[in-house]
């Protein structure tokens, strides 16, 4: 018995001493810190974050390789315990939410053939892309729901995922897991930056609209009565509801579908009707604002473009002042309508409710005349947005020729004053962009006049340019050099002088980039360019004898454009808009693009970006859709005109008109549209 024991006592003795020496040897330390933040994480692993599970984010914060704010599922208060236990401060987040972009289920879509194998959307995409005839068409198997960590999702009665706002933490686990991509996050930001694309279900009315508003969406709201939704929708995209509704040349009700079947859709009176129904009822309803971003942006410009610009960009999170060079906002839209057709007390509360979201103001001052881009930069802001417009706007307050913007004059103001005998060069170094063969006539004008170089960037081949080979031989004889294929694609310069211009190359891959000396850049445009001013980096001391030094940023390509590279691309205005809502679209991208390069996001379209000439599913017929009259805007009698010539002839729907003309939308997708009962699918 007694050996018994002492064999058993000592096998224990030698084990426990093993285990003694084996914990000493592969011992792991485990930072406390790591500890406590897994522990003040939620524990979902859902991946939301970029890193393998709540353990991984843990890693990675206490490593300071990512920010205590890292885990979208956790909300405010869990980066708020993350960040006491990392002893910093945190910055708000902006909550993001699961976006499902489908409509039509299976009942009401066209489809190939009837799925029946393994329930899982992924399974099913692998026979012939999946059931339905619509290549991005949700195919309603629930592996969103099913992925979810948090129940947020369920399957509607149509088959198509619902999402439960409450619940959804924007973790991003159904967007990954959803093959046909229809299932995106959205938060207020990204709706104001929203781009139609090719993986989209997108309607033709909203890819014709030059401002990118869901038209879709908002005309739904209206026939389901809830006008304020339906005004949020489109003031993500146009803040001038009033306007527009009244002036827009409607050019999404060109391609409204049901011009297939009888006329489109008043898709501008029913706009007209909710902005009516906010004026009437003295609200202001704006949409959210995004967190505070610490940086101060300058808009330049009080027209229809910079007031939507400077709108946005505080939407976005930004401090905004916006000056205009005249005693009173609206730029053309005052000047150039008559008030029979927008009432100034009309666009007089339109341009209130833009300031109204908190954004400064300062009328009277021109940049070059009352500010410069080193004074702005020097009382801090981060940017400066320019949207000054072009020739209409400067004759109609009285300014021709006037040259705001450092070293950039138009083409036409320059070879006005050579005509009217001023032959003196408008600076040492001239760079002439487009203008077709009066660039060459500018040419040898400002090499006549003093200048020591003068450069002509065009996008054409020498072949395809407006220059014969002999004007061309001639020219570079004279010392003036050609680009060819080429696109001003950045400007530098420092205080309040341009100093050098970037050349990219449109030829060949990658687009080689070439510096040149240049103080004068002249435009062969009838307008200023949209342009962001951003500082840059410069010598201390070099900077107090010449000012700040800074670039130019060019905004992003918009739907209208043919190219990405360079200034004044092919399909963009070069003169002043021809419609507002172009001038509102071009306000918007300006914002976005501003946006962000100042939260250091690459300022570049999304891809997939729909274009005109971009091909995209749509439809040449449509069936099973009833005739229904178009309700007639009401306008007063003639008489009145006569009697009032300010009177506005058009009165607006009136809310039975409004509920009746909404229903007449189809609610069309892709090829998706909504039939009448009973119609083939």
């Amino acid at each position: 018995m007694l050996t018994a024991i002492l064999a058993i006592g000592g096998m224990g003795l030698v084990a426990g001493i093993g285990l003694a020496l084996a914990s000493k040897i592969f011992y792991v330390y485990v930072d406390p810190i790591v500890v406590a933040v897994e522990e003040a994480l939620p524990g979902a692993n859902c991946g939301g974050c970029g890193f393998p599970g709540c353990s991984g984010a843990a890693a990675a914060i206490a490593k300071g390789d990512a920010p205590p704010n890292i885990c979208v599922a956790g909300g405010p208060s869990t980066h708020a315990a993350v960040g006491e236990i990392m002893g910093v401060a945190v910055m708000e987040t902006e909550p993001e939410f699961a976006l499902p972009g489908c409509s039509y289920g299976f009942h009401k879509a066209d489809l190939k053939f009837l799925y029946d194998g393994f329930n899982d959307c992924r399974a099913a995409l692998l026979l012939d892309g999946g059931s339905k005839v619509c290549p991005i068409g949700c195919l309603g198997l629930g592996t969103c729901a099913r992925a979810c960590p948090f129940g947020a999702i369920t399957m509607g009665e149509d088959n198509l995922p619902v999402v439960n706002k409450n619940l959804c933490t924007g973790c991003g686990t159904c967007e990954r897991v959803c093959p046909k991509h229809i299932i995106t996050l959205t938060s207020n930001s990204r709706r104001i930056q929203r781009e139609y694309t090719t993986e989209q279900c997108t309607a033709p009315c909203q890819r014709a609209c030059p401002a990118g508003i869901d038209i879709p969406a908002y005309i739904r709201e209206i026939a389901l009565g809830n006008y304020e939704d339906a005004i949020r929708i489109i003031k993500e995209s146009n803040p001038f509801l009033n306007v527009c509704g009244r002036i827009c040349v409607e050019p999404c009700e060109l391609e409204c579908r049901r011009n297939l079947v009888d006329e489109p859709v008043a898709i501008n009176n029913l706009k007209r009707f909710v902005a009516d129904y906010e004026r009437n009822s003295k609200k202001r309803i704006q949409i959210p604002r995004a967190p505070e971003s610490g940086k101060q942006v300058a808009v330049i410009g009080g027209g229809a473009e910079g007031l939507t610009s400077a709108y946005f960009l505080n939407r976005l999170g930004h401090d905004v002042r916006l000056y205009e060079s005249t005693e009173s906002l609206g730029g053309l839209l005052r000047a150039g309508l008559p008030a029979s057709r927008l009432p100034r007390d009309v666009l007089e509360w339109e341009i209130e409710g833009i300031l109204a979201v908190g954004i400064e103001t300062q009328t009277g001052k021109a940049l070059g005349r009352d500010l410069t881009l080193s004074s702005l930069f020097k009382e801090g802001f981060s940017a400066v947005l320019v949207a000054i417009g072009g020739w209409d706007t400067f004759l109609s307050q009285g300014r021709p020729q006037e040259a705001p913007l450092p070293g950039i004059h138009l083409l036409v103001d320059y070879l006005l004053r050579h005509e009217a005998g001023s032959g003196k060069a408008p600076g040492e170094h001239v760079v002439i962009v487009g203008g077709g063969a009066t660039a060459l006539t500018a040419a040898h004008a400002c090499l006549a006049g003093g200048a020591r170089s003068a450069a002509v960037v065009t996008r054409t081949s020498p072949t395809d340019a407006l220059f014969s080979e002999q004007e061309i031989k001639t020219a570079q004889e004279a010392g003036i050099t050609f680009y060819h294929e080429t696109a001003l694609t950045r400007m530098m310069g420092e205080g309040d002088a341009l100093k050098q211009v970037e050349l990219t190359s449109m030829t060949g891959e990658g687009g080689q980039s070439t510096i040149i000396s240049a103080d004068t850049l002249l435009v062969g445009a009838g307008r200023f360019p949209e342009l962001i001013y951003v500082p840059r980096e410069m010598d201390e001391e070099r900077q107090e004898d010449t000012g700040i030094a800074w670039e130019t940023v060019l905004p992003y390509a918009g739907p209208f454009s043919t190219t990405d590279i360079g200034l004044f691309r092919p399909g963009e205005a070069i003169g002043d808009y021809k419609a507002v809502v172009e001038a509102i679209g071009a306000g918007r991208r300006a914002a976005n693009s501003a946006h962000r390069h100042l939260t250091g996001a690459p300022v570049s379209p999304p891809e997939g970006l729909i274009r005109r000439g971009t091909q995209v599913l749509s439809l040449t017929a449509v069936e099973s859709v009833a005739k229904v009259p178009r309700e007639k805007m009401p306008e007063v009698p003639e008489e009145t005109r006569i009697a009032d010539p300010d009177a506005e002839i058009a009165l607006g729907y009136s809310e039975a008109q409004a509920t009746k003309e909404a229903s007449r939308c189809l609610q069309c997708g892709l090829i998706c549209y909504r039939r009448e009962e009973g119609g083939l699918h």
